[in-house]
């Protein structure tokens, strides 16, 4: 009966073990292997080079530029979203506010559309000329604000950054308020006792409580966060302005397709891998606490 289950259990597997191997291990191992090469993606001619492309790519201004980017990108986003859920969060779980699911259906709303619409809304928010920013400034002073958000490169930045966490935020709101609400009254029934303010309760009661749905969730959204950067800046600036915008899979896309050097953006593509599986395990290492029952 035993074998009988076993072999059961082995012929429901295979399917989706094919399938992971041809479409996750297989395009995996070959993003590693073409890393070793010189081509231009459609070319039958492949020119072994060895760690070539490795060691350009680490002289190469433009991928340390938007390497930078995308670091900057993940502290700040990062902490801004997981940072304003919790508080957004705690505010609407703790004070008892009317209507708690209709600000949830608001604060999600942004997760129900696609990312293509949201940079759209926020392309036509930044506009120099036409956009709302620049207007309301223009009420006060009608001569002198023309702010190009996304023209110019010291700001370009933090504008598609703050685009991110609009997006964002209410969907890890949502995620909290539904740990937040399993934690037990009694708990802070005994805080308010010993005197213990808001901010006290959140700190210490709140965030370990629900520490472990804070790991999963930041783990989640680092390695989004590289996916979600590339797709707003490809639409919003296309890495522009001279490369101001560039990220780790916006410089790989332009270098693969656009300049035909596909060897070249595998090996972009393999350091991506690689620093994206050392971040994650650094950040469960660094965040590793004992799991508190409540």
């Amino acid at each position: 009966m035993k074998k009988k289950n076993t072999l059961f259990i082995a012929l429901c597997a295979i399917p989706a073990l094919i399938l992971v191997g041809v479409f996750m291990v297989y395009p995996t191992l070959s993003v590693f292997t073409m890393a070793f090469y010189r081509w231009g993606g459609l070319s039958p001619i492949k020119e072994f080079v060895g760690f070539s492309n490795f060691v350009t790519l680490f002289s190469d201004q433009n991928f340390l530029r938007a390497f930078q980017n995308q670091i900057l990108l993940i502290v700040i986003v990062t902490l801004a979203t997981i940072g304003f859920s919790l508080v957004f969060a705690s505010i609407l779980v703790s004070e008892k506010i009317k209507g708690q699911n209709f600000f949830r259906i608001v604060f999600y709303i942004p997760n129900i559309l696609s990312v293509t619409v949201i940079a759209s809304i926020f392309s036509a928010i930044y506009d120099p000329s036409q956009g709302i920013i620049n207007g309301f400034f223009r009420l006060f002073n009608p001569d002198h604000y023309n702010i190009q958000f996304l023209g110019d490169p010291s700001i370009v930045v933090y504008a598609i950054a703050f685009a991110l966490v609009w997006q964002a935020i209410g969907y890890y709101m949502v995620m909290y308020m539904a740990s937040m609400s399993n934690i037990s009254e009694s708990l802070y029934e005994a805080a308010d006792l010993e005197g213990a303010g808001r901010v006290r309760k959140f700190t210490q009661i709140t965030i370990p409580l629900i520490w472990q749905n804070i790991r999963t969730t930041l783990t989640f959204f680092i390695v989004s966060n590289i996916n979600l950067s590339f797709l707003f800046t490809k639409i919003m600036t296309n890495g522009g302005p001279f490369g101001a915008s560039n990220t780790f899979l916006g410089y790989l896309y332009n270098q693969a397709y656009d300049n035909s050097v596909f060897g070249y953006g595998m090996a972009i593509a393999t350091v991506v891998f690689i620093f994206t599986f050392i971040l994650v395990g650094l950040i469960n290492f660094v965040t590793k606490r004992k799991i508190i029952q409540y």
